[in-house]
């Protein structure tokens, strides 16, 4: 079993910057991702990483803008989002993929946090 809990969400403005963490327990050698969902939308694909962290990929929103990575040492995984925009503004979830394949779907991933809210003010 798996367990993921985000942190590190807050209120910013516009231009700043945020790191959202994602603490892994139990098995910790999936690949990982990083959604977000806005109220009323569908959740979306923002990043994922693979399971070493030689491998990475970005939504073209946020690319150039976020970075993903990853401490196995640590079982966390990170995202740096920097000129942060009102648009970014979501609650963002870390997610745990046990096979290959697709990575920018909900449903290719196979365990869930529970969510960390992401404000941006203009």
């Amino acid at each position: 079993q798996v367990q993921l809990v985000e942190s590190g969400g807050g209120l910013v403005q516009a231009g700043g910057s945020l790191r959202l963490s994602c603490a892994v327990s139990g098995r910790t050698t999936y690949a990982m991702g990083w959604f977000r969902q806005a109220p009323g939308k569908e959740r979306e694909f923002v990043a994922h990483i693979n399971w070493s962290g030689s491998s990475t990929y970005y939504a073209d929103s946020v690319k150039g803008r976020f970075t993903i990575s990853r401490d196995n040492a640590k079982n966390t995984v990170y995202l740096q989002m920097n000129s942060l925009k009102p648009e970014d503004t979501a609650l963002y979830y870390c997610a745990a993929k046990r096979l290959g394949g697709v990575v920018v779907t909900p449903n290719a991933y196979d365990y869930w946090g529970q969510g960390t809210q992401v404000t941006v003010s203009s």
